[in-house]
């Protein structure tokens, strides 16, 4: 990757809330780091355990998985999309590693599930969304297919019999249609023949398909994924960010130029940049460097100054939280705050306080759990609140319900596990 071009934003501190007041998600004293305190350990397990107890009602007896409204009881709309079955997977996975839930009814159920209903017994691949009668959205997504991906490799990791059957014919799908090996990129969007129905590329699939990359490397040790996980970062990291001021642009053309024009579906693919995506590559940079050995390279300054523009344009001094999406500039445009955001912020901000002991990173890492746990953690029903309204209670205009486990828990989780990468492994050791 090509060295960094210029110095990182100049990001003005969080103000602290009141250190003191109860609960609090750690000790708020002293000069350590909240990862390092045992009583914040205990508090972030105790919340993965109310996420887990909290979705342990998404089953359906007729198969797949119920979305769940805020207080924790099945919505009645029977179509199952392929990120919630893959998610719920992946996150049981996590729970089972971390001795939090054993999870593996609820993995068996949707590997079932998966292998069933989703996969496309026809074309191969795997269907969008299905319901009790089949698919409903029989597009073939990039994004729910890394997911898959994804899946299996943390099924793998807690000896699933099926798991190695799913990520085979994943990774068979991706080599044949998604991948294309020139800019070591995945397109990413065919119809159910796989003619394709547009030139659209994007950096969210790829984005996830990092994440399932670097976690198939883990489960299996074949070098491919580590390969093509390095070359997706060298794309948007090395390239992209240093040429748009540490900001990520959502939307390419096929020949992965920038599309600032792009608008689509307003959760998946909105205009502009997201914050919250920033967050995670800025993490999963930080993932798969470790992986590859810490080689000498740029990518964790890199990651830093992505992840620091996005606390500096998006943070929301008035209302707290991050707004959803900004401008090429950096100018809030979306300014909705949901969930998810925070939980990648937080995730990053983890990664970088167990490489670096940096203030301001602590700073921030408090601040945004005090944030959660005041406004998006239901210490009632169970969950997290995925929106709020302007006055920071819970909101209901984008979502139905509490969408999935999978943003929050790995909040929860990830901080700890010691290490930036082998998660699988420090969870189960710790």
């Amino acid at each position: 990757m090509g060295k960094a071009a210029s110095a990182a934003p100049n990001i003005c501190e969080p103000a602290m809330s009141d250190p003191h007041r109860i609960p609090s998600p750690g000790p708020a004293t002293g000069d350590g780091s909240w990862i390092d305190s045992p009583a914040h350990g205990d508090w972030l397990l105790a919340q993965a355990a109310d996420l887990f107890a909290f979705f342990r009602a998404s089953p359906n007896p007729a198969g797949g998985f119920h979305t769940l409204d805020l207080a924790g009881r099945p919505l009645p709309s029977p179509v199952q999309e392929l990120h919630t079955t893959t998610r719920l997977i992946h996150s049981y996975a996590l729970g089972k590693l971390a001795g939090i839930d054993d999870g593996d009814d609820i993995i068996d159920h949707g590997m079932r599930f998966l292998w069933d209903r989703h996969r496309d017994t026809a074309h191969g691949g795997y269907f969008w969304s299905v319901d009790g009668s089949g698919p409903v959205d029989d597009r073939k997504l990039a994004y729910g297919h890394v997911f898959v991906l994804l899946a299996g490799a943390s099924a793998r990791m807690v000896g699933h019999p099926q798991a190695d059957r799913l990520i085979d014919d994943a990774t068979e799908v991706l080599d044949r249609h998604f991948w294309e090996d020139g800019p070591g990129l995945f397109a990413d969007e065919f119809n159910r023949d796989w003619t394709p129905f547009s030139t659209y590329r994007g950096m969210n699939a790829n984005m996830h398909a990092v994440e399932a990359l670097v976690t198939a490397y883990e489960a299996t040790g074949r070098a491919v994924y580590l390969d093509r996980a390095g070359r997706i970062l060298s794309f948007f990291m090395g390239r992209v960010a240093p040429a748009h001021n540490w900001r990520l642009p959502e939307h390419y053309d096929a020949d992965w130029r920038v599309d600032p024009h792009y608008s689509g579906n307003p959760m998946f693919r909105p205009a502009g940049t997201t914050p919250g995506h920033s967050f995670e590559m800025a993490r999963l940079s930080l993932h798969y460097w470790d992986l590859a050995g810490r080689p000498d390279s740029d990518l964790p300054q890199i990651a830093r100054r992505v992840m620091e523009r996005a606390l500096a344009d998006a943070w929301d001094e008035a209302r707290g939280g991050f707004v959803y999406t900004l401008g090429a500039d950096g100018t809030p445009a979306i300014r909705d705050r949901y969930w998810w955001p925070v939980t990648e912020a937080l995730g990053a901000l983890a990664a970088f306080l167990k490489l670096e002991r940096e203030a301001g990173d602590e700073r921030w890492y408090r601040m945004l759990w005090d944030f959660a746990n005041d406004h998006l953690i239901d210490h009632s029903a169970g969950g997290w609140f995925p929106e709020l309204a302007d006055d920071g209670t819970p909101d209901a205009r984008q979502f139905a319900g509490k969408p999935d486990i999978y943003h929050a828990v790995q909040a929860a989780l990830f901080p700890l596990a010691p290490g930036l990468s082998r998660l699988a492994t420090s969870l189960r050791q710790g």
